[in-house]
């Protein structure tokens, strides 16, 4: 038998496992001497013979499958040891599978969470940066299991301290502003801001010489501790820091390299967001500057070709004061490559009449190059001529760097989005193959009101009842619900009220107890217990037997409960969402289902309209089912003709988006190129030709029908009318009951006539 060993292991099979040696013994004797311990657990514990056998993962020792025999000793032959190490070899592969897909997954998400506030911070004004950088702080925080970030800014003026611009805490830490991380952390801050990132599993690996910062972390109870410089230009001007409270952690360089990526991103939108300040401060100091109409000022005589400074003016153009200026030597310290579309300007502007505006660089009599802007307007004398051109000059060096930091800063960002959309896009489609496609699809306003009426309630623990017909999505609202929930991290348990045989319901929601019916040969937990803290999900609770709503009626008042043959209540705390295609209130009005349990579960209820009421979401729906089907098949589909489309969205699909996806899938199988083919049931065909003068019970008794005669009237199993249209073998034989729809006489088979009893 397989054993999984706990904590008490053989020391001597373990260190050998881990070697990946495989350990047989056919008597406890035949072990070595070095094995005296191993010997007394295997005598203590009755094992008789034994034969462990290592699951290399990549080349590695990742556990041991084990088989002991209890009763006496048997020998184990080289066939034997061949064909248990094949199974071994089987496990670890599927642990390795599993182990690919999960890392693939939480790649994925991390990766979309960078995508998203990357995309975020594209043209985001600076006041909300900071809410941006922390909202995304607290998705990764959560996502890779850390308690607390922070992020330190050093100061541009002054001192140069390291104070404390925001953080987030899983707790209720709180602080007193401002801090200085320089007095807190000396010797961290002085390493980071040399550029070093400092990875500090355990503070005890921390130097003598960083006593102060071991004090400092255990203020704030700190275990272990990650810090990313932010960087510009080559300079550090940050830190990004986490840190983990509860116990000790390594930092593995792909988790270092995930959280530097985030460290990226936040440098340089924080250093666009510098830049742009430093840009409208100078701007201000500009505009100052032009409306006191005392910086370079200069005036040009039209007539003799003089000009005019005051003295800043000069010391701008590099021009020395004591030196004749006319245009030719105002035009010559213009850079050779501007030269002449200046000169061009201002004649423009005195032929012209107009105003003179340009922005162009001058050489520095040192040899450097400096950006000027110039404006200039046309003044007339008494006489109405063109007298002179007066005007000002103002050094922008500072604003064109600025501007030409801030266009590298949005490329940089530009490309690391583009590279996270790539990156999103591959991960995507790796996942699609490894699982199905979970997401709600619909832009119809029904749809938006319902997934903004799951969206508040989501982060409640109040009990939601979802009512649909069959195939529109219940399950999958509630799996959506669930997952914007406090208790996403446990899985979603669902149970099918109508699949199961009233003798079987109770003990599957509550348990049982050995012995408490014939064939209870041991205890079972129920779907209640297992779900405790996490959400419980009731399919077709209009089924429910009445003898057992009572219970369930308890267990949402009390959250109490006996498993079936026990009297020991049991307490849980479970998150209910119910689903059902019946219409409750009339059967609790009826008397098939309790009244007081129908007010209890219809405190938030979610109605799913049957898509028949919302066709815009049609394309949609078709075009994601084909996306899903391209990846599956080995197709492509680049085009779906508009009588096509028209068709889907004329009928009325009473299988709703289950059976929209079965046809996609029929199609896309019978699909011999790009152009996608749809051939709709007859009942859809009819209702294009113009037969519209029927009510929908007749188009679904049609419909049904129609699906019945092309599977010999088989109604569940694999080929069987549930399966096309989409829906549940007992929903299919309600709605048969419902349309009094029944199989032929065996004479009548052969022909087009059929029972109906209405």
């Amino acid at each position: 038998m397989p054993v999984l060993l706990g904590t008490e292991v053989p020391p001597w099979v373990h260190g050998q496992t881990v070697q990946g040696k495989i350990v047989t013994f056919s008597c406890v004797d035949d072990l070595p001497e070095e094995a005296e311990q191993d010997k007394k657990f295997f005598r203590t514990s009755g094992r008789k013979s034994l034969i462990s056998l290592p699951m290399k993962v990549g080349g590695k020792v990742a556990g041991a499958l084990v088989f002991a025999n209890l009763h006496s000793e048997i020998p184990w032959h080289d066939e034997i040891v061949s064909r248990l190490q094949l199974m071994a070899d089987v496990f670890a592969g599927a642990l390795d599978r599993q182990k690919n897909k999960l890392e693939l997954e939480d790649r994925l998400q991390f990766e979309m969470l960078l995508a998203k506030t990357s995309a975020r911070l594209i043209n985001l004004p600076a006041d909300q940066l900071h809410d941006v950088i922390r909202d995304t702080l607290r998705g990764v925080c959560e996502r890779l299991d850390i308690d607390r970030s922070t992020l330190w800014l050093l100061s541009e003026k002054g001192t140069r301290a390291m104070h404390l611009a925001l953080f987030y805490d899983r707790g209720d830490l709180s602080v007193s502003l401002p801090i200085d991380g320089r007095q807190l952390f000396p010797w961290v801050a002085n390493k980071v801001l040399m550029g070093e990132v400092l990875a500090i599993s355990k503070l005890s690996d921390l130097p003598l010489e960083a006593s102060r910062d071991k004090e400092s972390f255990r203020l704030y109870g700190t275990k272990s501790s990650l810090l990313i410089p932010l960087l510009t230009g080559g300079s550090v001007f940050g830190v990004l820091s986490f840190a983990v409270l509860q116990q000790e952690r390594e930092w593995p360089e792909l988790l270092v390299n995930r959280l530097k990526l985030v460290a990226q991103l936040f440098a340089t939108a924080l250093a666009r967001q510098r830049s742009e300040q430093s840009l409208c401060e100078s701007w201000a100091r500009l505009s100052l500057a032009a409306d006191s109409a005392h910086i370079a000022l200069w005036t040009l005589d039209i007539g003799t070709g003089h000009i005019w400074t005051i003295e800043k003016a000069r010391k701008l153009l590099g021009v020395s004061l004591n030196k004749e200026l006319n245009l030719e030597l105002f035009l010559s310290v213009a850079h050779p490559e501007d030269r002449e579309r200046l000169r061009e300007k201002m004649q423009q502007a005195v032929q012209a009449r107009e105003d003179l505006n340009d922005e162009y660089r001058i050489i520095q009599p040192a040899g450097g190059v400096r950006w000027i802007a110039v404006r200039g307007r046309p003044y007339y004398n008494a006489s109405g001529e063109l007298d002179r051109l007066m005007g000002a000059a103002v050094d922008i060096t500072e604003r064109k760097q600025m501007e030409e930091q801030l266009c590298q800063r949005l490329q940089e960002i530009e490309k690391l989005k583009k590279r996270l959309e790539d990156e999103n896009i591959y991960l995507q489609k790796e996942v699609k193959q490894l699982s199905e496609q979970t997401e709600i699809v619909g832009q119809s306003a029904a749809m938006k009101r319902v997934l903004l009426q799951a969206g508040q309630v989501a982060r409640t623990n109040t009990t939601v009842l979802i009512l649909g017909e069959t195939g529109t999505g219940k399950e999958l609202l509630a799996r959506a619900i669930h997952k914007m929930s406090g208790r996403k991290d446990r899985p979603l348990l669902s149970v099918n009220c109508a699949a199961l045989p009233p003798s079987l319901i109770e003990s599957e929601l509550f348990g049982r107890e050995r012995g408490a019916f014939t064939g209870a040969l041991t205890r079972m937990a129920g779907r209640f217990e297992v779900a405790d803290r996490s959400t419980l999900f009731l399919d077709e609770v209009g089924d429910l037997p009445l003898e057992l709503q009572s219970k369930l009626l308890r267990v949402i008042e009390e959250g109490t409960f006996e498993r079936l043959g026990s009297t020991k209540v049991i307490r849980v705390d479970v998150r209910l969402i119910a689903a059902s295609n019946r219409k409750l209130a009339k059967e609790a009005a009826g008397g098939r289902f309790r009244n007081d349990l129908f007010y209890r579960l219809n405190v938030f209820p979610i109605v799913i309209p049957p898509l028949r009421e919302r066709p815009e979401d049609i394309p949609l729906m078709v075009w994601s089912f084909v996306t899903e089907f391209q990846a599956k098949m080995g197709k492509r589909i680049d085009n779906i003709p508009k009588k096509t489309m028209d068709a889907l969205q004329s009928y009325e699909w009473p299988g709703n988006g289950r059976e929209l996806r079965n046809v996609i899938e029929r199609a896309m199988i019978m699909a011999r190129d790009k152009t996608l083919e749809v051939f709709l049931p007859e009942t859809a065909e009819a209702m294009s030709s113009g037969e519209r003068g029927v009510n929908l019970q007749d188009v679904e008794r049609r419909h049904i029908m129609s699906v019945l005669k092309r599977t010999s009237w088989r109604v569940t199993g694999k080929g069987g009318a549930a399966e096309i249209l989409g829906m549940k073998g007992t929903t299919l034989q309600s709605k048969m009951k419902k349309l009094g729809i029944k199989r032929p006489h065996p004479h009548e088979e052969g022909g087009d006539i059929l029972t109906i009893y209405r």
